[in-house]
């Protein structure tokens, strides 16, 4: 009989079994200048080259304006990389092998030239895999996607089937500001491309924590039961900021907290807390699952936004002990603006298995700390025995996944207090991610990374899961259209939002639960009661 630790093993390899290997191919990284490429995307593709997970055989080239030389890039990147925490330590032998691999192309997206440079620096990789498996990554504007995607086009560096190999186009988000634009960007880019060519990336998918939500619903018989209607009270999810926009406040002029975090990164964490058991873990069969989750929200029309969405706005106020700017007194931010810097959310999903159950999702800058957790409250237990005795004192049990910082799963129970009294409080049990497995976590971008280039689509995002999301989004901007902010909107800088987010939950008899800056050991209690 094998062990449970050889148990364990077998079912690792099994897993990993099942994934694609990675052919030798070229990498291009279109906006390799900018800071996305410095800070994350080569980082990402060192560490992957450390740890040899990259293929036998690749090449990577940034394609900018600015006219420079493959050394000159390659002392440019080895510089901002070492600016960057020391838990990211170059190793200079595995940095002058990667670096080897590194080049550089001058070209436009709008000069049609540019493209055939491109495509006679491909071509000198000789005429095998590196000049045929071609992975795009477009870290640029949106607005540029369609023109990138049809030069490419036009060169030949992309087609539709190519007997001799794969191209694939990576974009970053935001895909669009609102439904339509979505669909027109979409329409842009499968005028070139195959769906299944284009990877519509979203880092927080990429974040350990939020791939083993399914592993954690899927994998434990004590959990799956549990988690529907019959056992669920309510939801919540929060992602907190403590910092305030910075220098993104043109960006977020055009954004808000609504656009920016809840129609992509918090839709994606809530779809993979709720789905139904996918057929197989292959990337259709999970992505069809999302998609029929995020369908069944059901939409808050605009007249009914004043009741189930809650917008605020950062106003002064102090940041761990630290100053803090209003929103409107941030550079590139208008006076009189309306943008939300907060917003929570009440939701309903209309299908069989979450029917009644309330969902709470907030999101907001210049919060008390950074976090980012999934609460499951469940049920009470009836008003006998211990509940009829200890009123209050006895809380519902819980479950807490907290996704970043200090990843880990917490239960709250409770236990009765040593001593001759039947005195109960409640308790927690805590799996840390660092106690069990160690202090490296990958990064988003190794994973998502790979992924893109063995061709798994499984944790990037579909047409139709976008356009979804936007459609909910869409009706809640047109219940906002035209309203000013009011005074019980603006929250002070270092607060939990806005008083009427507070309200939202209170009418049906509910509290946040504020996220704790938990410890390896002895957590600090929840807030409240």
């Amino acid at each position: 009989m094998l062990s449970s630790e050889a148990l364990d093993e077998l079912m690792i390899c099994r897993l990993d079994s099942a994934r694609r290997s990675v052919e030798p191919c070229t990498i291009v990284i279109f906006g390799a200048s900018g800071d996305l490429t410095s800070r994350k995307l080569i980082p990402a593709l060192y560490d992957l080259h450390q740890q040899k997970l990259l293929p036998s055989d690749y090449r990577i080239i940034g394609f900018a304006r600015s006219a420079k030389a493959d050394d000159v890039w390659r002392k440019e990147l080895l510089a901002a990389f070492e600016k960057l925490p020391r838990s990211r330590r170059v190793e200079p032998g595995a940095w002058k092998e990667f670096a080897s691999k590194v080049h550089y192309c001058r070209g436009d997206i709008d000069d049609g030239d540019s493209f055939q440079k491109l495509k006679t620096l491909v071509a000198g990789f000789g005429a095998g895999p590196l000049s045929h498996n071609l992975l795009f990554y477009l870290a640029i504007s949106p607005s540029r996607f369609g023109q990138a995607v049809a030069q490419l086009c036009q060169a030949g560096l992309l087609c539709r089937d190519d007997p001799h190999g794969w191209q694939r186009v990576v974009v970053e988000k935001p895909f669009g500001h609102d439904l339509a634009s979505a669909r027109g960007l979409n329409h842009e880019l499968t005028r070139h491309a195959h769906e299944d060519q284009i990877f519509r990336i979203d880092h927080y998918l990429g974040k350990e924590t939020v791939q083993n939500l399914l592993t954690f619903r899927f994998s434990n018989a004590l959990f799956e039961p549990l988690w529907s209607r019959n056992s669920v009270d309510h939801v919540q999810i929060t992602v907190s900021e403590s910092l305030g926009v910075g220098r993104r406040g043109g960006y977020y002029e055009e954004a808000g907290a609504l656009r920016d975090m809840v129609q992509n990164h918090i839709l994606q964490v809530m779809s993979l807390v709720t789905m139904e058991p996918p057929v197989s873990l292959e990337a259709e069969p999970i992505r069809d699952e999302k998609v029929k989750l995020i369908e069944s929200i059901r939409a808050i029309p605009p007249e009914q936004v004043s009741r189930m969405v809650v917008r605020g706005q950062y106003a002064a106020g102090a940041v761990n002990g630290a100053a803090q700017a209003a929103y409107r007194h941030e550079p590139l931010v208008r006076p009189d603006s309306n943008v939300e810097t907060y917003v929570a959310l009440k939701l309903h999903v209309d299908n069989w298995r979450w029917s009644g159950v309330p969902f709470y999702v907030r999101t907001g800058k210049c919060l008390p700390l950074s976090a980012s957790e999934v609460r499951v409250q469940f049920r009470p237990t009836p008003n006998v025995l211990f509940a009829a005795r200890c009123g209050p004192r006895l809380d519902a049990n819980s479950v807490t996944i907290r996704l970043q910082p200090n990843e880990g799963i917490t239960m709250r129970i409770n236990g009765k207090v040593p001593g001759a009294s039947m005195q109960i409080r409640p308790v927690r049990m805590h799996f840390s991610y660092d106690a069990e497995f160690g202090a490296y976590t990958p990064e988003a971008y190794e994973r998502l990374l790979l992924d893109a280039m063995a061709g798994d689509a499984t944790l990037f995002l579909r047409r139709d899961e976008v356009e979804a999301a936007w459609t909910l989004v869409d009706s809640i901007r047109a219940g906002w259209d035209g309203v000013p902010m009011g005074e019980r909107e603006f929250y002070p800088a270092g607060t939990w939002g806005p008083k009427s987010s507070e309200d939202l939950l209170a009418r049906s008899g509910h509290a946040w639960r504020e996220p704790q800056p938990l410890q390896r050991t002895n957590p600090a209690p929840d807030r409240a009661p």
